[in-house]
């Protein structure tokens, strides 16, 4: 998956936004308010794309026993967010699917008004 297909991909997402609150570096995407992506431009400038992607705890175990290029969140809650190394033999199908999981997981979280709001935006 290359920089343009991930960032797309994660704004096409209902409600989704783009910010860089912590630094210039920290690419974040955000769903009523809450991070559901990150990535650091500068690992992709040098060839090492990953994105840390939020996954229900007993699959981000299953997934990183199954691949070599899913390991704990990188500064992040070891518990609930995996590092997916995108330069590996992950699909951009299945990166797809994972970015969806934490969407799904990050807007099941909200409140019912907030989804609401997503949902029906007038």
């Amino acid at each position: 998956m290359n920089l343009e297909t991930f960032y797309e991909y994660c704004l096409s997402k209902k409600g989704s936004s783009e910010h860089f609150p912590f630094d210039e570096d920290t690419l974040v995407f955000k769903v009523g308010g809450k991070i559901f992506a990150l990535s650091s431009l500068s690992q992709w400038e040098k060839s090492e794309p990953a994105v840390n992607l939020k996954c229900d705890p007993e699959r981000a175990q299953e997934l990183r026993g199954e691949y070599d290029e899913i390991q704990p969140g990188f500064h992040m809650s070891k518990v609930h967010w995996n590092t997916i190394a995108l330069n590996g033999n992950l699909s951009d199908k299945f990166v797809k699917e994972l970015i969806d999981h934490s969407y799904e997981l990050v807007f099941k979280s909200l409140t019912k008004k907030i989804q609401n709001e997503i949902i029906d935006p007038r």
